[in-house]
This record gives structure tokens, C-alpha cells and sequence, in this order.
């Protein structure tokens, strides 16, 4: 055992290998007896590809590169695909390409099998045409799905509308061949969902000012002969009831999950016995499957989040739980959940089922994301693609620990710690290490408790990490969400803070060595802290919102545009308090050194308000670093963009706590403001 300060530990994962397993599985479904589902590819440019499982459990890549499987619709994406597999021909795809959000149609087992074919146009208004959540209609030649359409240049410039898109390639060049089965009264619509008989549809809508997690409404029509929706009516939901997924029972009656009773719960909807058509609906009335103070969904930050699915006599696959969720098989006629064995403690919200088979996404403290099958009849669990590999030996994972803190009023605070843990190394007797406090996005969001290789990062070095799940984030009941409710920028600051505070008040961290990080909402948080308190050493501060203001006033994408009316209040009403939060007006309180990672093709937290919040700095002698990375978005994909910006963080920890190694480039911090660079400081 060599004995070294912390911070200085050698570890065999580098920001390389951090990199490479970057991204998870997502959306999975099955085709026929296969499964697919969409796989990161960072190493080539960021894709999404479109991956199969064959029935001899081989995995193959539906469609080389450069195809991107990936929508855009509301800024975040969606389901991007759909496929049939049909009984000569092998499986019909259709799916949504990145590069230019056209859906494409391929059948990648036909014998002369040519390139994707494009079924809807392009537009030049604004940033086009959008597509996601589709379901194919063999019968009736079509492609359901949301079509967004810009109509001018602005960000909020937008409809949107459930579309049928024919599968022969007519609308390609004609947006007319396009039938609009809804109108665009509601800003913003999930994709349909037919019913078993195929006479009835429902989907969820929302407006401005409201986010899906605040009040949704479920609506239900009438399919008629020709395929319109006919009679569409609300049957569940509203201001203050969020509806985050729906499904059909095979029996005919809806699935929903809604908030209702303070936790997303599940709950059946069925019309009287006696009644007929979609009027009939307007009696039903929801009835609690399992009522409990747990979460049977989430919020619902894109199109086609699953977090239910009927299974064949009656049953329910069902992610619940508190905080982390676990996959269950609900009897509704018990009300209990089984819980499914194995290893995995943590489900994403995508899950498929074929028959007695329920696939998912999911992973664990010890393991990456996998996807994983569950046979409902033996009761049996495996994992059947992108299986978790260890590329070092575990012993350098971290050691998490889950914790509820004590923050100001008494509330609790949940959040998982990770020591400074390796095999060979332990510190001298009587230091205490480095710590760096992570606030995740959304800020409607958590942070999973599963294995991270860029937590390992640090930890393996001796720098120990606080995942914070502050007020306002999801897994906890509609209340501890709503606890941010015109406290952004506030309670997410004194709880991260809290936790830190906790942390060196009971001599697990170095009071004079804590950072704090955080990308979105999470960079807005780090920011925010950095005006806030002299706690923190140093922060790194990841495509963060800097200016509530201008962000509420045409600087970010529509989906989010009224998101600060919830979080801060109405700025016609509350306009002082956008100023007095936002950091952009606060930058002359920052006086600790601080690292800014912004991606140029960022939409969502465009580069300018980073841009100006450095010239309210310079100047001010306040060590700093620019790094800016074209063809980044919201969040990084690229391999080379996050090893840069994994070891441009780790170097200011160097200079910041003093620590003493040269395994990665030394970050030039300034003090003033100078040109930006693609990758490079400034």
C-alpha cells in the first residue's frame, strides 16, 4: 500500500476510457422475436446508432455510419424510431436522422437492399421540420407520430401537431402529403397511442407556462373509417395534475400515471359499461393500482419516457421506487408489486414487452447501463445487450454512499457520497481529502446512483465526490420537487452548500478544498454558488444558464422558454428577482478561479451568455478558463470534446488544491478576458 496525499493517487482510468463509456442504451423495442434499441457512439462524431439483437444473440448496427438516430423534437429529443417486422421481407424501420430531422424508411434485410429512403421533406423556416415518437400503421401506409414545424425564425416559432406521414415516400418533397390528425391548439403533444381495437386514440398535451412535471391533460378521440381523430375530449388531468404516460390495457381501458395524489401514481381508467364512443369517457373515473408514497414515473424531458407497459392477462411491468427505481411486475388485482431479481437497482424509463418477455435499461452501483430481459413466466433476469464489461480492475470503482443531509428549516436533502477510494493507495494519517460537490441538471431531475467511470476519475485520484439531489428534484414526491417552485437559485444553492458544509463539519472533507460542478441547470447552480458563498475553492461550470433574463426573453429553445415562471415567478411581476439571482449580475461577487465548458451549437444555453458573463469578470483578477467545442450541443457527445473538458476540470483541481501531478495538460487559467478557441481557454 503506497501512502500519498490525496489528489495524487495514480489511476489506471483515464479521461480517455472516461470517453469511451460515455452514454447509455436508450429506447429499446422489439421487433418480431428481436430487440432493439439506440447505443452512443462517441468515438464516431457522438451518433446515436440504431442497434438489433438477432435471435441468435448477436448484436449489429441496423445502420452504418454517418446515419444519427436521433430527434430534436422540444431540444431533447424523443423516441427516434419504429419498426414492424413483417412476414416476408424481414423488419420495416422508420426512423429520425440527426443531421437534417428527416424521417427516413429502411429495410435493412431486403435482398437488394439500397440506401435509406427519406419520407418527409425539408424546410427552410427557422431550424424545419421535426419528428418523434412515431407508430407505424401497416393497414392504413402510415407513420403516426409529433411533427414540429417552424414557422419564422425565432426559437418559439413553432407548432406542433400529431401527423400521419405515408410510408411511400410521397411527402418527401410534398409537405401537403402530410395529413395534421390534431390541430396545433396545445403547444406541445406526445405521440398517440392507439387502442387495442384500434377505434379509439389518446395522448397527453400541456401549455405554456406549465412544464409536463407541473400539469398535463390526457385527451381521447375517435379513429374514424378514414383516419382522422373525431371527438376529442379530456378525460384526465390538468393545472395541477401532471400526467407524465399513458397506455392502452388489453382489455380496453387506459393507464396513466399521474401525480395526483402527490406521487406518480398508477392509476385505470375505464368508461361505464353501458357507454360508447369517446363521450362516454367523460364519466370515467381514475381508480389508484397500487396507492403509495413512491414514484411510478417521471418527468418527462422527452417523448416516449416509458416507465409502464402492459403485459398480456392483465399484468403491468412498472419502474417504482423512491429515489432509485427498480423494475416490478404489478398485479392489479393484488396491488403489489414483485420486484424483479438481480443485480440492478436503477431503470431508465424505456421499456418494451413481446409476449411474457419485458425488456429495459438497467444498471448499478458495480455496473454500466445493460439491457436487460425478464422472462414474467420463470421469473427469471438477463442481460442480453451491450453487456457491462470492466476495462479496469473494480477495485478502483467507487464506494458510494446514499445519505439524507439536514438543511436549512430541518428539510432533508438526499445524497449519494463517493470517498476517495484505491486499491493501492491511502492517504497520510490525519488528512482529509478534497471533495467536489456535483448539482445535476434539469433542474427537474436527479442524479442515479450507478456506476460513472467520471466519478471513478476522481475518486481513484483521492478527490471524493457529493452527487447532491437538492430541493426540487424527482423520485421524492410531488412536494420535495415543488420545494424549487420560485426558489431557483436559492434552495438548490443552501442545500448543495449544506451538504458540503455537512461533509467538513464532520471531518469527511477539507473545508479548504471543496469545489463544486455542474452542467444546465447544474452549471447554473455552480455559478450561482460561486456568487452566493465563499465556500468553494474553484468550480467548473458546464453550458450553464447565466442570465435568467435573457434566457426568459428569446434565449433558449420553446420547450423551456417559460420554464423560470415556475421557478422564479413571472418576470412581468418578479423582474427584480431574475437580476438578483442570475449571476451574469452578481459576477462581481466571484472571486474563486472557475472553468467555463460551453459547446458553439448549444441552443438551449447558447455560448453568448458564457461570452458575457467573462467580460463582467475580466478584469476582476479572478483566475479563469474558456473552453468552447464546435459541433457541441447541450451536453457533450464527442470523444475528444469530453476528454478535453475531463482533464481541463482535473488540472484546475490541481492548481486550485495544490495538488502535485502532470498526467494531463496544464490549464492556462487568466485573469482576463481574452479571444475564445475551439478547445482551448481563453
Amino acid at each position: 500500500m503506497v501512502t500519498a496525499p490525496y489528489g495524487t493517487w495514480r489511476s489506471p482510468i483515464d479521461a480517455a476510457l472516461v470517453a469511451s463509456r460515455d452514454g447509455h442504451p436508450e429506447y429499446v423495442g422489439t421487433v418480431g422475436e428481436e430487440v432493439w434499441w439506440t447505443a452512443p457512439r462517441p468515438e464516431e462524431g457522438g451518433r446515436r446508432a440504431l442497434i438489433r439483437r438477432r435471435t441468435d444473440g448477436a448484436e449489429v448496427a441496423v445502420l452504418a455510419p454517418p446515419w444519427n438516430v436521433r430527434s430534436k423534437v422540444m431540444g431533447y429529443g424523443g423516441m427516434p424510431w419504429a419498426a414492424v417486422d413483417r412476414a416476408r421481407g424481414g423488419p420495416l424501420v422508420v426512423f429520425v436522422h440527426f443531421a437534417d430531422q428527416r424521417l427516413y424508411v429502411h429495410e435493412p434485410d431486403a435482398p437488394a437492399q439500397g440506401p435509406p429512403r427519406p419520407l418527409t421533406p425539408l424546410s427552410a423556416v427557422g431550424e424545419g421540420l421535426r419528428w418523434a415518437d412515431p407508430v407505424i400503421h401497416p393497414d392504413r401506409g402510415e407513420v403516426w407520430c409529433v411533427l414540429e414545424e417552424f414557422t419564422g425564425e425565432g426559437p418559439t416559432d413553432v407548432r406542433r401537431v400529431i401527423a400521419a406521414v405515408p410510408l411511400d415516400g410521397s411527402a418527401a418533397e410534398d409537405r401537403t402529403a402530410v395529413r395534421e390528425l390534431t390541430g396545433d391548439r396545445h403547444r406541445f403533444l406526445t405521440g398517440p397511442r392507439l387502442s387495442p381495437d384500434g377505434r379509439r386514440a389518446a395522448w397527453i398535451v400541456w401549455d405554456h407556462p406549465r412544464m409536463p412535471w407541473d400539469g398535463t391533460e390526457v385527451m381521447l378521440a375517435d379513429v374514424a373509417e378514414d383516419g382522422s381523430l373525431t371527438g376529442a375530449r379530456t378525460v384526465l388531468g390538468g393545472p395541477d395534475e401532471a400526467v407524465a404516460q399513458i397506455e392502452w390495457a388489453e382489455d380496453g381501458a387506459l393507464l396513466a400515471a399521474t401525480d395526483r395524489t402527490g406521487w406518480w401514481n398508477l392509476h385505470r381508467l375505464e368508461p361505464p359499461a353501458e357507454a360508447a364512443g369517446a363521450t362516454a369517457w367523460d364519466r370515467a373515473r381514475p381508480v389508484a393500482l397500487c396507492p403509495r408514497e413512491e414514484e411510478f414515473a417521471g418527468p418527462l424531458w422527452k417523448l416516449g419516457h416509458r416507465w409502464f407497459a402492459p403485459l398480456s392477462g392483465g399484468l403491468i411491468a412498472v419502474l417504482h421506487g423512491r429515489g432509485a427505481m427498480t423494475l416490478g411486475i404489478l398485479d392489479p388485482r393484488t396491488g403489489d408489486p414483485a420486484d424483479v431479481p438481480g443485480p440492478w437497482t436503477e431503470w431508465e424509463p424505456t421499456l418494451a414487452v413481446n409476449g411474457t418477455r419485458v425488456v429495459g435499461v438497467a444498471a448499478s452501483p458495480h455496473s454500466g447501463h445493460e439491457v436487460v430481459e425478464l422472462d414474467v413466466c420463470t421469473g427469471r433476469s438477463r442481460t442480453i445487450g451491450s453487456a457491462h464489461t470492466d476495462p479496469v480492475d473494480p477495485a478502483y470503482h467507487p464506494r458510494p454512499r446514499t445519505r439524507t443531509f439536514t438543511g436549512l428549516g430541518g428539510r432533508e436533502i438526499h445524497a449519494q457520497v463517493y470517498p476517495p477510494h484505491h486499491p493501492g493507495h491511502t492517504a497520510p494519517e490525519g488528512e482529509l481529502p478534497p471533495y467536489v460537490i456535483w448539482a445535476h441538471g434539469g433542474p427537474t431531475g436527479r442524479a442515479p446512483l450507478v456506476l460513472d467511470l467520471e466519478i471513478a476519475y476522481f475518486t481513484s485520484r483521492g478527490i471524493g465526490v457529493a452527487e447532491v439531489n437538492y430541493g426540487g428534484s424527482t423520485g421524492y414526491g410531488r412536494a420535495y420537487r415543488e420545494r424549487l417552485r420560485g426558489q431557483w437559485g436559492v434552495v438548490d444553492v443552501e442545500d448543495c452548500a449544506a451538504v458540503a458544509e455537512a461533509l467538513a463539519d464532520e471531518g469527511t472533507a477539507d473545508r479548504a478544498r471543496l469545489a463544486i460542478r455542474g452542467g444546465s441547470a447544474g452549471g447554473w447552480t455552480a455559478a450561482a454558488s460561486l456568487t452566493a458563498t465563499e465556500l468553494y475553492a474553484c468550480a467548473t461550470v458546464s453550458y450553464p444558464i447565466l442570465d435568467l433574463v435573457s434566457w426568459a426573453t428569446g434565449g433558449t429553445h420553446d420547450f423551456e422558454s417559460r420554464y423560470t415562471e415556475s421557478l422564479v415567478g413571472p418576470l412581468a411581476e418578479v423582474a427584480d428577482r431574475y437580476r438578483e439571482r442570475s449571476p451574469l449580475y452578481r459576477a462581481d461577487r466571484v472571486g474563486s478561479p472557475f472553468v467555463l465548458l460551453q459547446g458553439l451549437d448549444d441552443t438551449i444555453c447558447p455560448p453568448e451568455q458564457c461570452e458575457r458573463f467573462l467580460a463582467a469578470v475580466s478584469g476582476r483578477g479572478v483566475p479563469h478558463a474558456y473552453l468552447t467545442f464546435e459541433g457541441e450541443g447541450h451536453g457533450f457527445r464527442r470523444a475528444d470534446t469530453m476528454i478535453r473538458a475531463l482533464e481541463a476540470e482535473l488540472s484546475l483541481y490541481i492548481q486550485t488544491f495544490g495538488l502535485h501531478r502532470s498526467d494531463v495538460p496544464t490549464l492556462e487559467l487568466l485573469t482576463s478576458a481574452a479571444p475564445n478557441s475551439t478547445g482551448g481557454a481563453s
